[in-house]
């Protein structure tokens, strides 16, 4: 097991109205990851996925509930997160961008910007280590943003929506390098996204939350022996799958709306 939450629940409290003006994100959420395993998490826009991912990073407290990482131990931190939106150093390289982490972990620059010279020649942008995050796509940057969380060898990686600013066609390529780069590392991911074909064609297990709050209204094996490759989409089971997750969150869209109503 790599990460476990107990219960989770968060509440955001609006200071000038107190708890009884806040957003509820989270209600009682419970799920566990498995050592190299790729869970997918889907649920309607706003619902709290992104502030479920935060809670498993550490990077906010919940308000109830219990979260357990696997002990790090050996050096390597415990998760990565990578967001929607590249975090990306304007002012740096794309090669120093790629070795800061490992650079905070106190590796020398040569070594460093050596291991991320080697990993940006394996992702086809050893062209551009040297130039700055203005002068790549929205496409590049977002390839550099995930060379940086890989090269620091997490146990488990975060990603929350990494392609969701992409067009169509760079979504379909950079998700086929993922699923080769996950392939290649077994690494362990929770992979957040909106779009329903990409959670089944990614993960082993999908996790369907509830609107707001959310909560875990279903979950899903996905039986597609790996390695994958996007030619698995002519799978009549991706349908089956789809069309079963897509009557929940249509359900789950349309409680809102009449909540809002």
């Amino acid at each position: 097991m790599e990460i476990e939450c107990r219960e989770v629940s968060k509440t955001f409290v609006d200071a000038r109205r107190g708890r009884s003006g806040g957003v509820r994100a989270l209600d009682r959420v419970s799920l566990k990851l498995e050592s190299r395993e790729i869970l997918s998490i889907v649920g309607p826009s706003g619902c709290g996925k992104s502030t479920l991912l935060r809670i498993l990073a550490g990077l906010i407290e919940p308000d109830s509930g219990t979260v357990i990482r696997s002990a790090e131990g050996d050096g390597r931190p415990s998760n990565a997160l990578v967001f929607q939106e590249h975090a990306l150093f304007p002012w740096m390289t794309v090669v120093d961008n790629v070795a800061f982490g490992l650079r905070m972990r106190g590796e020398g620059r040569r070594e460093s910007a050596a291991k991320a010279g080697e990993l940006l020649d394996r992702i086809g942008l050893a062209g551009f280590a040297r130039r700055h995050p203005h002068e790549l796509s929205v496409g590049m940057r977002q390839r550099v943003n995930l060379a940086r969380a890989f090269l620091v060898d997490p146990k488990v990686l975060l990603l929350d929506e990494p392609f969701a600013a992409l067009d169509a066609q760079t979504r379909l390529l950079l998700t086929g390098e993922l699923l080769a780069s996950f392939e290649r590392s077994h690494k362990s991911v929770i992979y957040v996204t909106h779009d329903i074909e990409e959670a089944i064609l990614v993960g082993d297990r999908v996790l369907v939350l509830s609107g707001r709050p959310a909560r875990i209204i279903d979950e899903i094996p996905v039986p597609l022996a790996r390695p994958r490759d996007m030619v698995v989409r002519a799978d009549p089971r991706i349908g089956e799958i789809e069309a079963r997750i897509w009557r929940q969150l249509e359900s789950e869209v349309k409680r809102g709306l009449e909540a809002t109503g």
